[in-house]
């Protein structure tokens, strides 16, 4: 069955249904990537009043030709295909080149956007950080006390940011009895097994102990650790955290239309990977990270916080860390990845195949968005680096 054929009819045939039992495998995911809300309990992420415009000049850029890691002639096109690709924006000077769409993909349609959502919660700290309401140096247990005793004790929201928690937590996402699976259970993601309480999330994150490794030594990679700095901004401004992020960043960015994020059974928020958007606000968020914070003129993230995703990155925990095998060039700094440290390009990537890459060195910002079956596919991700790679060369 295709991906297309999943939930047609009246009602659809039981092997065409989306259920929280399938909604992340294929071909289901296609659907369930794109009709969160209708799959999940979310609240609304308010776009703004007058849209940021965006300028096109058509080009076709499909047709570039480039070389796989494998050392294998492909181009952009055949990538898009072989790799479940939903959309793809190539944005360049703030104008958009190529905007691309899969089937059943418009410029209007949400499309979930997995761990892109931790560096939108790691730009949206920096605003909430020139504002005096968060103070990334802070201990997380000043806003959070009862997180005392758990992995979270004595570490800052700075480590929360840069993944340099002390934490014992392993971030595999195909075993179905591991810590990631307790997790999605807590978040409202998956359904338990008979008999396993589903709790939820916030409770979760009260479970978490240390590893024995002290804090903002090494990277390592725990989902959970944004969920709990999205918690500390809750704490620290009095409000949800899809109201702090529509009023303090999405709005003021001149996003076009309202993203979501998905809630737990107490109504607390996904916020490491429950964020859905489209493609086009999505190329609005990078340019404006790529233009330092800069929308129309108007300062919406401070740029010495995007300064500082560039340049204070701590390399040596990123090479002791569960990823350098990634980027190996690489760091990670407030949610975001640098690819190249010597370039000082950026990423935002999310599992199943979502990617913003900015690239301030050929003013380009490229938005990719995918179904892919296979949650972490690190050829997949090479292959469309090196397609962002030949896209920046060929604008340069």
């Amino acid at each position: 069955m295709r991906p297309t054929d999943i939930m047609r009819g009246s009602p659809p045939p039981p092997e065409a249904q989306v259920t929280k039992a399938n909604w992340r495998t294929y071909p289901a995911i296609r659907w369930g990537f794109t009709h969160a809300r209708e799959l999940l309990p979310t609240a609304a992420i308010r776009r703004a009043a007058q849209p940021s415009p965006l300028v096109e000049a058509q080009r076709e850029l499909t047709g570039l030709t480039f070389t796989t890691p494998e050392g294998q002639p492909t181009t952009i096109a055949e990538t898009l295909q072989a790799t479940d690709a939903d959309a793809l924006i190539v944005m360049h000077r703030g104008v958009i080149l190529t905007e691309w769409y899969g089937e059943g993909m418009s410029e209007t349609t949400p499309h979930m956007l997995c761990s892109v959502s931790k560096s939108i919660c790691g730009t949206l700290g920096g605003v909430l950080s020139a504002r005096g309401l968060i103070d990334p140096s802070d201990k997380v247990t000043n806003y959070l006390p009862e997180l005392a005793g758990t992995a979270y004790d004595g570490c800052t929201v700075r480590h929360l940011l840069d993944m340099q928690v002390g934490i014992r937590f392993e971030e595999d996402y195909d075993d179905p009895n591991g810590d990631v699976a307790r997790y999605r259970h807590s978040s409202g993601w998956d359904v338990a097994p008979p008999g396993v309480p589903s709790g939820d999330q916030r409770g979760f994150l009260t479970t978490l102990r240390p590893s024995g490794k002290p804090h903002g030594k090494l990277f390592h990679y725990v989902s959970p650790n944004t969920d709990v700095c999205g918690w500390v901004y809750e704490r620290a401004c009095g409000a949800p955290y899809a109201k702090i992020l529509s009023d303090y960043l999405w709005r003021p960015m001149g996003a076009a239309e309202d993203a979501s994020i998905t809630l737990d059974s107490m109504g607390a928020g996904r916020f490491a990977g429950g964020i859905s958007a489209t493609a086009r606000d999505l190329a609005r968020f990078g340019e404006m990270i790529r233009c330092r914070g800069l929308v129309q003129g108007r300062q919406i993230v401070p740029g010495a916080w995007i300064d500082d995703i560039h340049d204070a990155g701590d390399r040596q925990a990123w090479v002791d860390g569960d990823l350098a095998f990634v980027f190996p060039k690489g760091n990670y700094r407030s949610n975001w990845y640098t690819v190249d440290a010597r370039r000082r390009d950026l990423a935002a990537v999310g599992i199943h195949g979502q990617w913003i890459y900015v690239d301030v060195a050929s003013d380009t910002v490229i938005v990719k968005l995918a179904t892919q079956g296979q949650a972490m596919d690190i050829a997949q991700d090479h292959r469309w680096l090196a397609g962002f790679r030949a896209i920046t060369a060929h604008l340069a």
